[in-house]
Protein backbone atom coordinates (compact mmCIF):
# COMPACT_ATOMS: atom_id res chain seq x y z
CA UNK A 1 0.00 0.00 0.00
CA UNK A 2 1.26 3.38 -1.04
CA UNK A 3 0.94 6.13 1.90
CA UNK A 4 0.18 9.40 0.45
CA UNK A 5 1.67 11.45 3.20
CA UNK A 6 -0.31 15.73 3.22
CA UNK A 7 3.00 16.90 2.27
CA UNK A 8 3.04 14.97 -1.42
CA UNK A 9 -1.10 15.54 -2.02
CA UNK A 10 -0.72 16.93 -5.83
CA UNK A 11 -3.93 19.31 -5.30
CA UNK A 12 -3.70 22.81 -3.75
CA UNK A 13 -6.66 23.16 -2.20
CA UNK A 14 -6.10 19.41 -0.17
CA UNK A 15 -2.58 20.61 1.46
CA UNK A 16 -3.31 19.72 5.16
CA UNK A 17 -0.45 20.06 7.99
CA UNK A 18 2.69 18.62 7.82
CA UNK A 19 3.86 15.07 9.24
CA UNK A 20 4.49 15.74 12.97
CA UNK A 21 7.14 12.81 14.00
CA UNK A 22 5.68 12.09 17.41
CA UNK A 23 4.91 8.93 18.80
CA UNK A 24 1.83 7.97 19.95
CA UNK A 25 -0.47 4.75 21.41
CA UNK A 26 -1.32 3.59 17.41
CA UNK A 27 1.98 4.47 16.13
CA UNK A 28 2.97 6.18 13.21
CA UNK A 29 0.29 7.45 10.96
CA UNK A 30 -0.32 5.59 7.94
CA UNK A 31 -3.71 7.92 6.97
CA UNK A 32 -3.31 9.82 3.49
CA UNK A 33 -4.26 12.99 5.32
CA UNK A 34 -2.64 14.41 8.88
CA UNK A 35 -4.49 17.75 9.80
CA UNK A 36 -3.58 20.70 11.31
CA UNK A 37 -3.92 19.55 15.05
CA UNK A 38 -0.66 18.49 16.59
CA UNK A 39 -0.42 14.74 16.88
CA UNK A 40 -0.38 13.33 20.59
CA UNK A 41 -0.46 16.61 22.40
CA UNK A 42 -3.15 15.93 24.90
CA UNK A 43 -2.91 12.61 25.02
CA UNK A 44 -0.64 9.27 24.17
CA UNK A 45 -4.12 7.22 23.38
CA UNK A 46 -5.57 9.66 20.88
CA UNK A 47 -3.22 11.39 18.50
CA UNK A 48 -6.06 14.45 17.18
CA UNK A 49 -7.47 15.09 20.75
CA UNK A 50 -10.25 17.78 19.41
CA UNK A 51 -10.33 16.33 16.72
CA UNK A 52 -11.50 13.23 18.24
CA UNK A 53 -13.82 14.31 20.61
CA UNK A 54 -15.92 16.81 18.61
CA UNK A 55 -17.41 13.74 16.58
CA UNK A 56 -19.91 13.19 19.90
CA UNK A 57 -22.10 15.60 18.09
CA UNK A 58 -22.63 13.12 15.18
CA UNK A 59 -22.86 10.68 17.17
CA UNK A 60 -25.22 10.78 20.71
CA UNK A 61 -27.92 13.01 18.92
CA UNK A 62 -27.86 11.38 15.84
CA UNK A 63 -28.62 8.00 17.90
CA UNK A 64 -31.03 9.11 20.54
CA UNK A 65 -33.11 11.10 16.71
CA UNK A 66 -32.72 7.38 15.39
CA UNK A 67 -34.59 6.08 18.57
CA UNK A 68 -37.09 8.75 18.44
CA UNK A 69 -38.43 8.16 14.79
CA UNK A 70 -38.80 4.75 15.24
CA UNK A 71 -40.49 5.08 18.53
CA UNK A 72 -42.82 7.17 16.13
CA UNK A 73 -43.51 5.51 13.63
CA UNK A 74 -42.21 7.30 10.89
CA UNK A 75 -40.61 6.03 8.19
CA UNK A 76 -37.64 3.55 8.29
CA UNK A 77 -35.26 6.03 5.64
CA UNK A 78 -35.09 8.52 8.27
CA UNK A 79 -34.01 6.01 10.99
CA UNK A 80 -31.43 5.44 8.13
CA UNK A 81 -30.50 8.81 8.46
CA UNK A 82 -29.63 9.52 11.84
CA UNK A 83 -27.85 6.33 12.14
CA UNK A 84 -26.04 7.38 9.18
CA UNK A 85 -24.79 10.43 11.09
CA UNK A 86 -23.85 8.56 13.71
CA UNK A 87 -21.66 5.71 11.36
CA UNK A 88 -19.77 8.78 10.39
CA UNK A 89 -19.45 10.23 13.39
CA UNK A 90 -17.98 6.55 14.65
CA UNK A 91 -15.70 6.37 11.51
CA UNK A 92 -14.28 10.22 12.03
CA UNK A 93 -13.52 9.01 15.90
CA UNK A 94 -11.73 6.04 15.04
CA UNK A 95 -9.88 8.07 11.98
CA UNK A 96 -8.73 11.06 13.83
CA UNK A 97 -7.68 8.76 17.34
CA UNK A 98 -5.77 6.83 15.41
CA UNK A 99 -4.29 8.20 12.07
CA UNK A 100 -4.95 4.65 10.24
CA UNK A 101 -5.61 4.32 7.07
CA UNK A 102 -8.00 1.85 8.02
CA UNK A 103 -10.20 3.87 9.86
CA UNK A 104 -9.89 6.94 7.38
CA UNK A 105 -12.00 4.64 5.03
CA UNK A 106 -14.19 4.26 8.31
CA UNK A 107 -14.35 7.89 7.95
CA UNK A 108 -14.79 8.77 4.28
CA UNK A 109 -16.42 5.89 3.32
CA UNK A 110 -19.78 6.00 5.21
CA UNK A 111 -19.88 9.76 4.31
CA UNK A 112 -20.41 8.93 1.15
CA UNK A 113 -23.16 6.24 2.26
CA UNK A 114 -24.93 8.38 4.50
CA UNK A 115 -25.25 11.34 2.24
CA UNK A 116 -26.72 8.90 -0.56
CA UNK A 117 -29.63 8.19 1.95
CA UNK A 118 -30.03 11.74 2.77
CA UNK A 119 -30.24 12.70 -1.00
CA UNK A 120 -33.64 9.48 -1.51
CA UNK A 121 -34.97 10.53 1.62
CA UNK A 122 -35.29 14.46 0.12
CA UNK A 123 -35.73 13.32 -3.27
CA UNK A 124 -38.64 10.81 -2.56
CA UNK A 125 -40.06 12.93 0.46
CA UNK A 126 -43.35 14.22 -2.14
CA UNK A 127 -44.03 9.83 -3.14
CA UNK A 128 -46.94 8.02 -1.65
CA UNK A 129 -46.85 6.51 1.86
CA UNK A 130 -45.58 3.17 2.01
CA UNK A 131 -44.02 2.88 -1.59
CA UNK A 132 -41.16 2.42 -2.68
CA UNK A 133 -38.94 3.79 -5.58
CA UNK A 134 -36.41 1.29 -6.99
CA UNK A 135 -34.38 3.64 -10.17
CA UNK A 136 -33.24 6.19 -6.94
CA UNK A 137 -31.71 3.53 -5.18
CA UNK A 138 -30.11 1.42 -8.12
CA UNK A 139 -29.00 4.67 -8.70
CA UNK A 140 -27.28 5.80 -5.47
CA UNK A 141 -26.27 1.88 -4.92
CA UNK A 142 -24.30 2.09 -8.06
CA UNK A 143 -22.48 5.23 -7.00
CA UNK A 144 -21.83 4.28 -3.48
CA UNK A 145 -19.91 0.96 -4.80
CA UNK A 146 -18.45 3.02 -7.80
CA UNK A 147 -16.96 5.57 -5.53
CA UNK A 148 -15.54 2.90 -3.01
CA UNK A 149 -14.08 0.78 -5.71
CA UNK A 150 -12.03 4.10 -7.46
CA UNK A 151 -11.11 5.23 -4.01
CA UNK A 152 -9.97 1.67 -2.77
CA UNK A 153 -7.49 1.71 -6.13
CA UNK A 154 -6.84 5.67 -6.28
CA UNK A 155 -6.26 6.79 -2.98
CA UNK A 156 -6.49 10.44 -4.18
CA UNK A 157 -8.69 12.23 -1.06
CA UNK A 158 -9.77 14.89 -3.54
CA UNK A 159 -11.50 12.24 -5.50
CA UNK A 160 -13.53 11.82 -2.55
CA UNK A 161 -14.48 15.70 -1.95
CA UNK A 162 -15.03 15.63 -5.08
CA UNK A 163 -18.12 13.23 -4.57
CA UNK A 164 -18.55 14.19 -1.22
CA UNK A 165 -19.25 17.49 -2.93
CA UNK A 166 -21.48 16.11 -5.92
CA UNK A 167 -24.10 14.48 -3.22
CA UNK A 168 -24.22 17.72 -0.67
CA UNK A 169 -24.47 19.56 -3.99
CA UNK A 170 -27.54 18.31 -4.81
CA UNK A 171 -29.21 18.27 -1.67
CA UNK A 172 -28.76 21.92 -1.69
CA UNK A 173 -30.72 22.08 -5.27
CA UNK A 174 -33.18 19.94 -4.15
CA UNK A 175 -33.29 21.99 -0.49
CA UNK A 176 -33.50 25.28 -2.41
CA UNK A 177 -36.16 24.21 -4.82
CA UNK A 178 -38.43 22.77 -1.52
CA UNK A 179 -38.91 26.15 0.09
CA UNK A 180 -38.74 28.59 -3.10
CA UNK A 181 -41.72 26.61 -3.89
CA UNK A 182 -43.85 24.06 -2.29
CA UNK A 183 -43.00 25.07 1.31
CA UNK A 184 -41.84 28.30 1.89
CA UNK A 185 -42.83 28.49 5.03
CA UNK A 186 -40.08 26.13 6.34
CA UNK A 187 -37.40 28.12 4.60
CA UNK A 188 -35.64 28.92 7.87
CA UNK A 189 -35.08 25.59 9.27
CA UNK A 190 -33.50 24.97 5.41
CA UNK A 191 -31.56 28.12 5.05
CA UNK A 192 -30.23 27.04 8.91
CA UNK A 193 -29.34 23.80 8.20
CA UNK A 194 -27.33 24.82 4.60
CA UNK A 195 -25.56 28.06 6.87
CA UNK A 196 -24.29 25.81 9.64
CA UNK A 197 -22.85 23.20 7.38
CA UNK A 198 -21.28 25.86 4.58
CA UNK A 199 -19.85 27.91 7.69
CA UNK A 200 -17.92 24.56 9.35
CA UNK A 201 -17.05 23.92 5.40
CA UNK A 202 -15.47 27.81 5.40
CA UNK A 203 -13.68 26.77 8.32
CA UNK A 204 -12.11 23.69 7.06
CA UNK A 205 -10.75 25.29 3.93
CA UNK A 206 -9.21 27.87 6.84
CA UNK A 207 -7.66 25.43 9.17
CA UNK A 208 -5.67 23.94 5.73
CA UNK A 209 -4.89 26.83 4.54
CA UNK A 210 -3.46 28.48 7.44
CA UNK A 211 -2.43 25.54 9.28
CA UNK A 212 1.60 27.05 10.54
CA UNK A 213 -0.27 30.48 11.86
CA UNK A 214 -2.79 28.45 13.53
CA UNK A 215 -0.21 26.59 15.22
CA UNK A 216 1.74 29.66 15.53
CA UNK A 217 -0.98 31.00 17.51
CA UNK A 218 -1.86 28.32 19.52
CA UNK A 219 1.75 27.81 20.77
CA UNK A 220 1.31 31.71 22.56
CA UNK A 221 -1.95 30.72 24.35
CA UNK A 222 -3.13 28.80 27.28
CA UNK A 223 -4.07 24.88 26.27
CA UNK A 224 -7.88 25.68 26.79
CA UNK A 225 -8.22 28.23 25.01
CA UNK A 226 -5.87 27.01 22.19
CA UNK A 227 -8.34 24.68 21.31
CA UNK A 228 -10.62 26.88 20.12
CA UNK A 229 -8.60 27.13 16.96
CA UNK A 230 -8.80 23.90 16.46
CA UNK A 231 -11.20 24.48 13.06
CA UNK A 232 -11.17 21.09 12.10
CA UNK A 233 -12.90 20.30 15.13
CA UNK A 234 -15.27 23.48 14.66
CA UNK A 235 -15.91 21.47 10.91
CA UNK A 236 -17.13 18.51 12.82
CA UNK A 237 -19.84 20.08 15.19
CA UNK A 238 -20.96 22.59 12.51
CA UNK A 239 -21.24 19.93 9.89
CA UNK A 240 -22.71 17.52 12.32
CA UNK A 241 -25.14 20.13 13.27
CA UNK A 242 -25.66 21.26 9.64
CA UNK A 243 -26.32 17.42 8.65
CA UNK A 244 -28.67 16.75 11.50
CA UNK A 245 -30.91 19.84 10.74
CA UNK A 246 -30.88 18.99 7.25
CA UNK A 247 -32.79 15.19 8.18
CA UNK A 248 -35.09 17.69 10.89
CA UNK A 249 -35.73 19.52 7.58
CA UNK A 250 -36.45 16.45 5.65
CA UNK A 251 -38.41 14.97 8.01
CA UNK A 252 -40.82 17.85 8.53
CA UNK A 253 -40.86 17.78 4.55
CA UNK A 254 -41.92 14.25 4.43
CA UNK A 255 -44.38 14.37 7.12
CA UNK A 256 -45.90 17.42 6.34
CA UNK A 257 -46.74 16.18 2.68
CA UNK A 258 -48.21 13.02 4.42
CA UNK A 259 -50.28 15.04 5.97
CA UNK A 260 -49.49 13.62 9.56
CA UNK A 261 -48.75 17.52 11.19
CA UNK A 262 -45.67 17.64 12.01
CA UNK A 263 -44.17 19.13 15.71
CA UNK A 264 -40.78 20.80 16.53
CA UNK A 265 -40.20 19.71 19.62
CA UNK A 266 -36.75 20.98 21.85
CA UNK A 267 -35.47 17.97 24.25
CA UNK A 268 -34.30 19.65 27.67
CA UNK A 269 -35.71 23.34 25.99
CA UNK A 270 -32.68 23.09 23.33
CA UNK A 271 -31.80 20.09 21.07
CA UNK A 272 -34.69 19.79 17.96
CA UNK A 273 -36.49 17.04 17.11
CA UNK A 274 -39.28 16.05 14.75
CA UNK A 275 -42.56 14.40 15.96
CA UNK A 276 -46.40 14.46 14.70
CA UNK A 277 -49.05 15.54 16.94
CA UNK A 278 -50.30 11.79 17.40
CA UNK A 279 -46.68 10.68 18.73
CA UNK A 280 -47.01 13.59 21.17
CA UNK A 281 -50.17 12.80 22.51
CA UNK A 282 -49.10 8.92 23.09
CA UNK A 283 -45.72 10.33 24.52
CA UNK A 284 -47.98 12.50 27.10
Amino acid sequence: MVIQHPSRLSCSFSIMAPYVDRQGFWGPPTSTLDWCEENYVVSFYIAEFWNTVSNLIMILPPIYGAIQTFKNGLEICYVFSFLGLAAVGIGSWCFHMTLKYEMQLLDELPMIYSCCVFVYCLYECFKQEKSMSYLPIVILLAFSVTVTVVYLQWKEPVFHQVMYGILVGSLVFRSVFIVSWVYPWMKSLCYTSLGVFLLGFFLWNVDNLLCDSLRATRQRLPPVVGAVTQLHAWWHILTGLGSYLHIIFSLQTRTTYLKHRPKMQFLRGLWPMIGTEDSCRKSS
